[in-house]
């Protein structure tokens, strides 16, 4: 569709801005914006809160702010922040006052005062909160908490359901809040990865509760988010960005395979700091569908539906690029059991089973399912049905914007594996090692992470903890230094196997050594000794030094494996505070809890 400026009330200038941007929208984003345009007579601008309606001119007509509403996130990644700010831009346009905050900066002394509270809050290992919400967790659940009988409260959980503690975080908050008083606005919504449209009917579902009964509705589209205006595209509107550089980092003779990834932005409109993170959705292993397909004996061309809009898609390609099958979850063998007959299924899904089911659960995959408790007799429609979409897969971005404008860089490690008799590979990372070359389009976006960032004064000291691909945002960290000629001293403890084979991007850390941008490197390669020497004891060789470093005000992050190096990380740095500065463990544990309250320990950990 052209707009033409004969027949219309726009000037070629404007005729011709509105033919670019209606070129580039999808059916989603046309649909939203006629809602918003038939909405306009309501003083609602697109990304910016409404103007309370004694500020409007005279004789204009606005929504009266009648509620105030605090919004508090919970967030490691970034994906329960952008919610937040999502519902807190959602709720203005309808007429509401939203107040947005990460949990850490919430004073909890504020609780009482708070009518209409919103949590947006992810789960991070093994059921716990995220770094931003720990204190604000443990407040409430200890004996300082106060009663809340005033309150009215909603929480809005996300996690991952191949993980035990499905939501915990949520579900905790969600109970503790009851207990304390609370009343629900709206029941809690237990959010997948695939959380955008759960997200979305849970916010819609908060409204209304939020309204009174005489209280007209906004006219605005049921179910729209307004953003910011800024890149058209989002997580759910990914880029295609093309694939400029594919390396292995690693030398000839590793045990491993670490893919350093150049991709152009070019014409995305996308932008990121350090620390921020690439989402990639990937595709399934074409090999691994086609076992799949074969064991069911569907046909690869048959046309199948994908999602609630209807789109459709040849099974093949709605397997490989649509669906989850690489992960099994109890959600998906519960949904499965239906779809059987089988009796060993029902009886691993029965009460008392939870150990069995937890171990079969472990490293299998959707064929294992198939292949272990059929026949089925199901079509692929009705099949596909119960699967997960395809979730992105996060990576930290290892290059700086302005160090190379128009282009991102990821350090991505293959992820090969055998168990229960079949080799296993990583969807994402073996699609980069194996099947994605230069010249090829991956489809990504940018996931923003407040919680791991740069100090803002350049002067500040830094200490970078990163073994293996957790040099990643290190890199970037760097290359952003160099770039705005950042005074600070800095401190890099990097670990891997091998010096001569896995030393990922040594040139480059040589060179920022011998030119200052480095001040410091302590390396730790395991398998270079009889004994094997990590991170954490390089650490605790330079205690005293680290020790003056964090005294001076030093900004301390680490990124990489949480269940293991990020832990034993973590000890060592106790241990460091507990000896240099002659303190008990507690006082040891306030010390850094002081510091990750002044966003001195920051972590991006997976």
């Amino acid at each position: 569709m052209q707009l033409q400026v004969m027949n219309s009330p726009f000037n070629q200038e404007q005729a011709d801005l509105l033919n670019r941007l209606l070129s580039t929208l999808t059916e989603t984003q046309k649909v939203w914006l006629s809602g918003y345009l038939a909405a306009s007579h309501s003083n609602f601008v697109l990304g910016t809160p409404e103007v309370p309606a004694a500020e409007l001119p005279s004789g204009s007509t606005g929504q009266t702010i009648s509620k105030e509403v605090t919004i508090l996130y919970g967030s490691q990644t970034g994906n329960a922040r952008g919610l937040a700010e999502k519902a807190g831009k959602t709720l203005e346009g309808r007429g509401f006052q939203a107040t947005v905050l990460s949990m850490s900066d919430f004073k909890p002394n504020n609780l009482k005062k708070v009518q209409n509270l919103l949590i947006i809050v992810s789960t991070h290992g093994e059921g716990d909160p995220p770094d931003n919400a720990l204190s604000f967790h443990e407040f409430l659940h200890g004996r300082r908490a106060p009663k809340l009988d005033g309150l009215r409260f909603s929480v809005l959980a996300l996690g991952d359901s191949s993980y035990e503690f499905f939501c915990q975080t949520g579900k905790e908050f969600d109970a503790r809040l009851e207990e304390l008083g609370g009343t629900r606005i709206y029941p809690r919504f237990d959010c997948d990865l695939d959380y955008d449209e759960p997200a979305v009917e849970w916010l819609e579902g908060v409204i209304d509760g939020l309204r009174e009964e005489n209280e007209e509705k906004a006219e605005f589209p049921q179910g729209s988010t307004p953003q910011a205006v800024g890149s058209v595209y989002s997580r759910t509107n990914p880029f295609r960005a093309e694939v400029l550089e594919n390396i292995n980092l690693n030398g000839r003779g590793s045990n491993k395979e670490t893919r350093h990834i150049e991709l152009s932005l070019e014409g995305s409109g996308l932008t990121f700091e350090p620390g921020d993170s690439l989402g990639i959705y990937p595709e399934n292993d074409p090999a691994l569908v086609g076992m799949l397909l074969e064991e069911m004996k569907w046909d690869p061309e048959e046309i199948v539906t994908v999602n609630k809009q209807g789109d459709v898609r040849p099974l093949k390609e709605a397997l490989i690029s649509h669906f989850e099958i690489t992960v099994l979850t109890k959600p998906l063998l519960e949904k499965a059991a239906k779809l059987s007959a089988n009796e060993e299924l029902r009886k691993l899904l029965s009460p008392g089973n939870e150990e069995k089911l937890k171990a079969y659960l472990e490293g299998r995959d959707l064929l294992d399912l198939v292949r272990d408790f059929g026949p089925w007799s199901v079509s692929a429609q009705e099949f596909i049905s119960i699967l997960r979409k395809m979730p992105p897969r996060l990576y930290s971005i290892a290059s700086s914007l302005s160090a190379n404008p128009d282009e991102v860089h990821l350090t991505i490690g293959a992820v090969r594996y055998h168990t229960h008799g079949r080799e296993r590979k990583g969807v994402c990372s073996i699609l980069c090692a194996e099947r994605l070359r230069p010249g090829d389009t991956l489809p990504i976006y940018i996931q923003h992470n407040q919680n791991f960032k740069l100090p803002n004064n350049p002067d500040t000291p830094i200490i970078m903890i990163g073994p293996g691909t957790g040099i990643a945002p290190f890199r970037s960290f760097m290359q952003e230094r160099e770039e705005i000629g950042a005074k600070g001293k800095s401190w890099l403890f990097f670990g891997d196997q091998h010096f001569v084979t896995d030393f990922l991007y040594q040139t480059e850390w040589q060179k920022w050594l011998k030119d200052g941008v480095l001040t410091k490197m302590d390396v730790a390669f395991s398998r270079d000794t009889d004994e094997k020497v990590y991170v954490q004891h390089r650490m605790l060789e330079h205690s005293k030094e680290l020790f003056e470093w964090l005294q001076e005000g030093a900004v301390v992050y680490i990124c990489g494996d949480e269940k293991n190096m990020a832990h034993d990380v973590h000890n060592t740095l106790l241990e460091i505070i507990e000896k240099e500065g002659g303190m008990s463990r507690e006082k040891a544990e306030d010390y850094l809890a002081g510091m990750q309250q002044q966003k001195r320990y920051q972590r991006d950990v997976y």
